[in-house]
């Protein structure tokens, strides 16, 4: 039996196998970490990765040396066609998740963990005294199972979970660069389809040595919606490829899905826990590496303090553990935000957007955990807060 089996090898679960050897070196051999694919495989991601991932990570004495295009800011274009940009410095990088996870994997095998790679996991099962897991190699049991594995995730599944109720449907290609390119140190968000709930972008990356531009459309499926105008995101991408002067037809499309957080969701029951984009990530944007990254950090601690006791860990506290973190104190701002941003009151939070700069350049210091500057965050809270405040108004009035 293993204390640990962390199922899926991106970003969260390998980060949880790191953080859990940091805090507890002689449980690395009681870990080990099933991916079903084998490195370096394909992961379809946007792969804009926020400095705070890469702080984490350092933190644990990690640095992910792979190719990538340096992001200093972001750009964003409303439904009117006007564009606001701010560069606070170095925010992050874009980076593949092809070449990322696979040196990630290896720091973890570095650190004497086990990765098992081509491992699929079938399903997962809690019997009490800890888990067993049918596998294509056989079945495993487990003291603790961590469902690191995506927005499919078996050990989702196996907690009795539905899909969830903010989802994504998402579709990129990576294409050379056109004229009327955004600044290669910016990332670019483009909301001027007023009709569409989500965004397009245009990302610097960086394919084989070459410079690129990755392309793509997120469009957010909110419970309720089945998508059915015939809008589908591969067509909106295509439409909006031709628009640039590009041909659909040169590129691979790469589509994908994605889960927002939700705060009700039960993480973790028995032996089984969930992390990563199993669980939820940012629903507004759909960002998820670092946000993995952090909850790699947050469960592999967690692990740490619990798996010295004789009985099956009490995972049922990790359930509070994220409730009481930065970064689900962050998500639940997100998910709040999802219906003011993509509901009747769109206009009015992109007029606050496009007429508050320093809204991005907070919002760049963010997503690189800069020190904020006291003063331009102050004048944007107070101005959401009007901007909030005149949106409910008007709510009422028209009820």
């Amino acid at each position: 039996m293993r204390d640990v089996v962390i199922v899926g090898g991106g970003p969260a679960g390998s980060t949880t196998a790191l953080a859990l050897a940091a805090a507890a070196p002689e449980l690395a051999s009681r870990v080990v970490v099933l991916e079903k694919a084998r490195y370096p495989r394909e992961k379809p991601c946007a792969g804009a990765l926020g400095a705070r991932g890469d702080r984490l990570l350092r933190e644990l004495g990690v640095d992910v040396d792979v190719p990538g295009a340096p992001i200093d800011g972001m750009s964003f274009r409303g439904m009117g066609g006007a564009e606001v940009m701010a560069a606070p410095g170095r925010i992050g990088r874009v980076v593949r998740r092809l070449e990322f996870d696979a040196a990630l994997a290896r720091a973890v095998q570095a650190r004497g963990i086990e990765v098992r790679e081509g491992v699929r996991v079938d399903s997962v099962s809690d019997d009490g005294a800890g888990a067993v897991l049918a596998t294509s190699a056989g079945p495993v049991r487990a003291r603790v199972v961590v469902g690191c594995d995506g927005v499919g995730s078996v050990v989702r599944r196996a907690l009795g979970l539905g899909a969830g109720h903010l989802r994504a449907q998402v579709v990129e290609v990576d294409t050379e660069p056109v004229p009327g390119d955004p600044d290669r140190s910016l990332l670019h968000f483009d909301a001027s389809d007023a009709t569409l709930p989500g965004y397009a972008w245009d990302f610097p990356t960086v394919v084989d040595g070459r410079p690129l531009v990755c392309r793509g459309v997120y469009r957010l499926k909110l419970d309720g919606d089945r998508g059915d105008d015939g809008r589908d995101v591969t067509a909106l991408l295509a439409a909006r490829l031709r628009r640039q002067g590009i041909d659909p037809s040169r590129g691979k499309n790469k589509r994908y899905a994605e889960r927002g957080f939700e705060p009700a969701t039960c993480l973790a029951r028995g032996a089984l826990m969930l992390v990563g984009e199993a669980a939820g990530i940012d629903p507004v944007t759909g960002e998820g590496i670092a946000q993995a990254i952090e909850y790699g950090v947050l469960a592999g601690r967690f692990l740490a303090r619990h798996l010295g006791r004789d009985d099956v860990p009490p995972v049922v506290r990790w359930n509070d553990e994220v409730a009481a973190s930065r970064l689900a104190r962050d998500l639940r701002i997100r998910t709040r935000f999802v219906r003011l941003f993509y509901g009747p009151s769109r206009a009015q939070v992109e007029r606050f957007l496009l007429e508050t700069p320093d809204a991005l350049y907070v919002g760049g210091q963010h997503f690189a955990a800069q020190p904020y500057d006291w003063l331009k965050l102050g004048e944007v809270l107070a101005r959401g807060a009007a901007e909030l405040l005149g949106v409910r108004i008007g709510e009422a009035l028209a009820r």
